[in-house]
């Protein structure tokens, strides 16, 4: 009995989600008057390709595949660096070391890429700016931005400027760091940038002007979308826990 009872449970989702998801009728009678067969075969043929197919299922498969076999893709990067030796493909490996908080063999690779014609590559100077400030060499990363940015005048990126900004702050430049950060801060799309503006300002001692900063960092992630919300979430926390500190 339970076993019935659970194949006509699976048989009415099947049939609703057929309806709901506008798939062909014929589904309907090969689930109804098939219920083993026809539900397989619906499964196999609509849902899981669906299921694959989704953001949300590759990123959870990623991370799978990532908690059971960390070096997966930095070794697949190794094989593709290895086969063309091309810069793409260093700089996707150095990437992937980064990500792995291997920061001294990406600057190794990034700074092995940068030959030639792409000695001042702005995505590869960057990249390796991102490694270095990562290993706490902060002053040779500010030293790469601004070599970037002397190289390449044209080149904007609101992650190098926030980088940018950090580093001198890493340095001990509070004053070029303020500067930075007040700049970033205005067009930066998430709310990092302000979060690290009005904590630079509370170590300053200019409380006043980094509860300004703290409340519009509140008040325009109230008027944001829920998924900006949930993106931002730690930011924005932070930023309601300095308000109540700073005013009590």
């Amino acid at each position: 009995m339970p076993l019935i009872v659970i194949s006509v449970m699976v048989q009415i989702a099947l049939v609703v989600h057929v309806m709901r998801s506008g798939r062909p009728t014929y589904w309907i009678y090969l689930i109804v008057f098939m219920p083993v067969v026809g539900s397989i075969a619906y499964f196999i043929a609509e849902i899981l390709p669906e299921l694959f197919g989704s953001r949300r299922t590759r990123g959870a498969i990623r991370s799978i595949r990532k908690t059971l076999d960390p070096d997966a893709d930095i070794r697949q990067r190794e094989r593709l660096h290895k086969l063309s030796g091309s810069v793409d493909a260093a700089r996707h490996l150095a990437e992937e070391l980064v990500a792995a908080g291997r920061y001294v063999e990406a600057i190794r690779h990034f700074q092995e890429a940068r030959t030639g014609l792409y000695e001042h590559d702005p995505d590869l100077m960057l990249g390796l700016a991102r490694a270095q400030f990562s290993n706490g060499e902060f002053a040779k990363a500010r030293d790469t931005l601004d070599t970037l940015t002397d190289k390449n005048p044209g080149f904007r990126s609101s992650e190098g400027h926030l980088l940018y900004a950090r580093s001198n702050e890493e340095c001990g430049d509070l004053q070029k760091a303020e500067e930075e950060y007040r700049l970033v801060a205005t067009y930066y799309s998430g709310s990092e940038a302000r979060l690290r503006y009005a904590r630079l300002l509370e170590r300053l001692n200019k409380s006043q002007q980094s509860l300004t900063v703290y409340e519009d960092l509140v008040t325009s992630a109230d008027l944001a979308p829920r998924h900006y919300r949930r993106a931002q979430k730690a930011w924005i926390d932070e930023a309601r826990t300095s308000i109540k500190r700073l005013s009590s």
